[in-house]
């Protein structure tokens, strides 16, 4: 039965999430059962292009990312896919109407990685676009399941989420972006000298969007407010974690937030929630 194949699809996609990424593994946890599979199901396609780009060293990555762009497509076109993760994520594309435009802009972000080691104010905006905001988006048709007027009221709030957290991103793997790949995404920035004055542009713009993001969380239905919350209660840590430490120790080192950090965060996130802080 075809059952059997789409169970195992969305599984698929769940162990890829767990493997890749514990915070937000943390946040689908709290998110209500009945959307689990489908917010699985995006993070296990954005991460199997990611990986691309990001791991697949010594391999024709254009070519593989040309691939993923066509079986993606015909996957939505067809309703199935013998790769798992994108037959998860067609049934999640069609089940919450994602349109195509969201997908198209992430795998173009992924494509530009290939192309562009450093970028213009115009090109980064494009990028954080592409590889964040439309994944927030994605994420949001989830959530509002077809209400289309909550959706359109909460889509500028998800987008500065996601705008947030990649920016966030960058901070923390700046060693590995910089020195291992060769990327630098912030623009006018030096990153062979970066200096604690552009460290801390870069930190009000991303506070500026966690601060607009939680204003969207606020109004995000029960079944993805806490899980979203939480998601945003870790990274906001870890973005204070980093605004701590000058220009030069995040060049050489990766900013980490414990296990036991995250577990003591949770618990106080779920606190505040069941009191009605948030």
């Amino acid at each position: 039965m075809k059952s059997i194949f789409d169970d195992i699809s969305f599984r698929s996609s769940k162990t890829i999430t767990r493997s890749y990424s514990t915070s937000f593994s943390m946040g689908i946890y709290f998110l209500h059962r009945s959307i689990h599979d489908a917010i699985y199901s995006i993070y296990g396609f954005v991460r199997l292009a990611d990986e691309i780009v990001d791991s697949f060293h010594g391999y024709d990555k254009e070519a593989m990312l040309q691939q993923i762009r066509k079986e993606t497509q015909a996957a939505i076109d067809q309703k199935i896919s013998i790769n798992p993760v994108l037959n998860a994520f067609q049934h999640t594309v069609h089940n919450y109407q994602i349109e195509w435009k969201l997908i198209d802009l992430f795998l173009k972000s992924m494509e530009a990685d290939l192309i562009e080691d450093k970028h213009s104010l115009q090109s980064f905006e494009a990028y954080i676009l592409g590889s964040a905001e439309v994944v927030g988006l994605m994420c949001l048709r989830v959530f509002t399941n077809g209400n289309s007027t909550m959706y359109e009221h909460l889509k500028p709030a998800a987008m500065k989420l996601g705008s947030a957290f990649q920016k966030v991103n960058f901070l923390r793997d700046l060693k590995a972006d910089y020195q291992d790949l060769g990327r630098s995404y912030f623009p006018d920035v030096d990153m062979s000298q970066l200096q604690d004055c552009e460290k801390e542009k870069i930190e009000q713009s991303i506070l500026a969007d966690f601060d607009d993001a939680l204003i969207g969380i606020k109004q995000l239905p029960s079944n993805s407010k806490l899980g979203v919350y939480l998601a945003y209660i870790y990274y906001k840590q870890l973005f204070i974690k980093i605004a701590k430490l000058p220009a030069n120790r995040i060049m050489n080192e990766r900013v980490r937030i414990s296990n036991g950090y995250k577990v003591r965060l949770m618990l106080n996130s779920i606190f505040k929630y069941q009191m009605n802080i948030i």
